[in-house]
């Protein structure tokens, strides 16, 4: 029996709706909208993609959206100048750097200079720390995404047993951390891991998120499980996953595909988190 794709634009669509209704409802209320800068160094094309589609989603929800775009030869002194700027200016609520950066620019000591309460990209110490105390107020965006879908699909966490493929700071961890405050028993996995496929297979939840195109198989996934992709792998003129969709797909319960699984969800919750650092602002 096929599994039930999880279609990430359907569950993004709900969540945006949500948030540009409440966006309404804070303008109502404080006389201003949200406002998210987004910050980006250089000409990677593929950051230039990422940034044209969250300013476009912020608009099209009405959240007040700017975009700063400095030259590859930014020095570091010089972004943390802006970032100085932005952390002061109350009209902008969020703050977000556009990764990866030029290699002569020291990415966690930027990240570590926005405000906690404008890091709407959830990475500062402060909201790592948050969550790890079971406080989410700013969550990374792809792992609180992912939890969203699951509730949203009424696909039950508390008391699964739950594997990460992946130890990142943007997506394992948080993840990790996410799916332990809701009750499920959780094991991460990463290179140094014996026997990946024997603990992958324990999972009725499984999460991918280590960049490798396709690297987990039917013989990796526990019958009936719920397989989340986070993956995304250009192999060829392909975007491809870290799962082999069409080998697992036959015996996963649920599955993310890739593209149009978990990536539409990223953004949902970016919008997400700008009002919800402008609320913590403005009360």
């Amino acid at each position: 029996m096929a599994a039930e794709v999880l279609d990430g634009k359907i569950t993004a669509a709900k969540l945006t709706e949500e948030v540009k209704k409440e966006v309404a409802e804070f303008r109502e209320r404080f006389g201003i909208g949200p406002g998210l800068t987004v910050v980006i160094v250089g000409e990677d094309p593929a950051s230039k993609v990422y940034v044209s589609r969250k300013h476009k989603a912020c608009i099209d929800t009405g959240i007040n959206s700017e975009v700063i775009r400095l030259p590859e030869t930014t020095s570091q002194e010089e972004l943390l100048a802006t970032i100085d700027r932005l952390n002061g200016d109350q009209a902008v609520h969020g703050i977000l750097v556009q990764l990866p950066l030029p290699k002569h620019i020291d990415a966690e000591k930027v990240l570590e200079h926005i405000r906690p309460d404008k890091d709407v990209d959830g990475f500062h110490p402060v909201n790592v720390g948050n969550l790890c105390v079971g406080r989410e107020n700013l969550v990374p965006c792809t792992p609180y995404g992912i939890v969203k879908m699951l509730e949203m699909n009424e696909i039950a966490i508390e008391g699964k047993r739950a594997v990460i493929i992946g130890r990142s700071n943007i997506v394992g961890k948080p993840m990790s951390m996410l799916l332990l405050a809701r009750n499920a028993t959780v094991t991460v996995c990463h290179s140094r891991t014996k026997d990946l496929a024997a603990v992958c297979r324990e999972g009725d939840i499984l999460v991918a998120a280590i960049g490798k195109p396709q690297f987990v198989t039917k013989d990796m996934v526990k019958p009936g499980a719920t397989v989340i992709d986070v993956g995304i792998n250009r192999v060829g003129d392909r975007l491809v996953g870290d799962v082999n969709f069409a080998d697992v797909a036959g015996t996963a319960g649920h599955i993310t595909p890739v593209p149009g699984g978990v990536g539409p969800l990223t953004i949902a919750m970016l919008l997400h988190n700008t009002l919800k650092a402008a609320a913590l602002q403005c009360k």
